[in-house]
């Protein structure tokens, strides 16, 4: 099969060509970098068919591999399929007609792109974002905490919903995602639907509680935490990893194989169902204000919008007292512009419109071939960030992107329930 980027560009392997392309990418684009499309399938999902891939490319990667229903942004973070491709999960620089990864750019500048701050602590750009969209709803699961994941020499997954209006014109088959368990489940209930895996629905769907999903809001969902995600297309800012574990073994008349659920654990404890369970986080799995606490809606961010443009927070709060990322989506009236400052580096989706982002042309596509090359996505990097990028509105309805920061970008942002206020 044939990467997202190889049809349209000539792969650079060496870190000196590295090194010297991306130097005269940054200078040419005056430190944005523009991001080829990365296309991710599951094997155990139905495509929702919304992410403007073309029809005839939502199996691009054979169908034993499962449709395409996911695009990831600005990833340095490969995805964790079985049969996977080398690069998989992971963005392309496209300059001309070159390309090279995102994750040895960070390498070779990591001052310039991501700052020195995560780079030292990190020693790459942790986090991620990616569009998941798919007919029906996912298997309830959770992610592992950073202590649980390290076991496996892995990392931990919090991370956060946004449902982006521009990609949900339709609900496709379950818009509601069960989060958590109703308040009073024992850990022996779960206990007994991990026990009957093998006698078709689980029904671990029977200890949880479901919630509607409404277009431009979202939610926090910290590691441990179980949730079965419904069917509108997402917008998900998240830590760099592809951790889970799936607790149901049944969904939409599709087997879960228990390999799934015990992909990210010790091989010895793939059978110890007191291990199993001990890696939800209980307390916030039963919480009773479960919504209260989790439950997010966007905030105008008055410091950074003007005439004629609005930025507003749409990913913020702490994950267990930690700022691990945070999201943005500014909007641009027709013929306006403005200078987006930002404290940190971040990768940005043009959901809607034309325009540009200082020398780099906006254009939201109406149908992507897989392979091709669009104009929808830009790494932001910290440089240029901090410098300030002008973006303008060149088209006849409002410039919208989205943009996701790493950890600890800003000194100051709204917490959850602040919506409320």
């Amino acid at each position: 099969m044939v990467n997202a980027a190889d049809r349209h560009a000539i792969p650079i392997s060496t870190s000196e060509s590295v090194a010297d392309i991306l130097d005269a990418a940054l200078e040419e684009g005056e430190g944005l970098l523009r991001l080829a499309p990365t296309w991710v399938p599951r094997s155990f999902l139905h495509p929702g068919k919304r992410i403007k891939l073309a029809p005839g490319d939502w199996y691009a990667y054979g169908a034993h591999r499962g449709g395409i229903d996911e695009r990831w942004f600005a990833s340095t973070t490969e995805a964790a399929n079985e049969n996977r491709e080398p690069d998989e999960g992971l963005s392309y620089v496209v300059f001309g007609n070159q390309r090279f990864l995102l994750k040895d750019a960070v390498d070779e500048r990591s001052d310039a792109l991501i700052g020195p701050e995560i780079y030292t602590k990190y020693n790459r750009w942790p986090v991620y974002s990616k569009f998941f969209d798919n007919m029906g709803p996912i298997p309830h699961h959770m992610h592992q905490s950073a202590e649980d994941a390290a076991l496996v020499g892995q990392e931990g997954k919090p991370e956060a919903y946004y449902f982006p209006p521009q990609y949900n014109n339709v609900d496709n088959h379950f818009a509601y995602t069960f989060m958590g368990l109703e308040p009073g489940t024992t850990r022996d209930q779960v206990r007994d639907c991990l026990e009957n895996w093998d006698r078709g629905d689980n029904g671990i769907l029977d200890l949880s509680r479901a919630y509607r999903l409404k277009r431009g809001t979202g939610w926090l969902i910290p590691p441990g935490v179980l949730h079965a995600p419904g069917s509108l297309c997402t917008y998900e800012p998240q830590w760099g990893s592809d951790v889970f574990g799936m607790f149901q073994s049944l969904v939409e008349g599709r087997e879960v194989p228990w390999s799934l659920l015990v992909k990210d654990m010790p091989e010895e404890k793939h059978q110890d169902l007191d291990f199993i369970v001990g890696q939800l986080d209980w307390e916030k799995n039963v919480d009773t204000h479960f919504m209260q606490n989790n439950y997010i809606e966007p905030i105008v961010d008055s410091s950074r919008s003007g005439d004629g443009f609005t930025d507003r927070w749409i990913t913020y709060g702490l994950i267990d007292g930690k700022q691990l990322f945070s999201a943005k989506e500014l909007t641009v009236l027709p013929g306006a512009k403005c200078v987006l400052e930002d404290p940190g580096a971040s990768g940005w989706i043009t959901v809607q419109g034309r325009g540009r982002m200082g020398k780099l042309a906006l254009q939201t596509p109406a149908m992507i071939h897989f392979g091709q090359q669009t104009e929808d996505e830009v790494f932001i990097s910290y440089e240029a960030a901090r410098g300030g990028v002008e973006i303008e509105n060149l088209g006849s309805e409002p410039l919208v992107g989205l943009r996701y920061f790493g950890p600890d970008t800003f000194s100051v942002l709204p917490q959850v329930g602040d919506h409320r206020k």
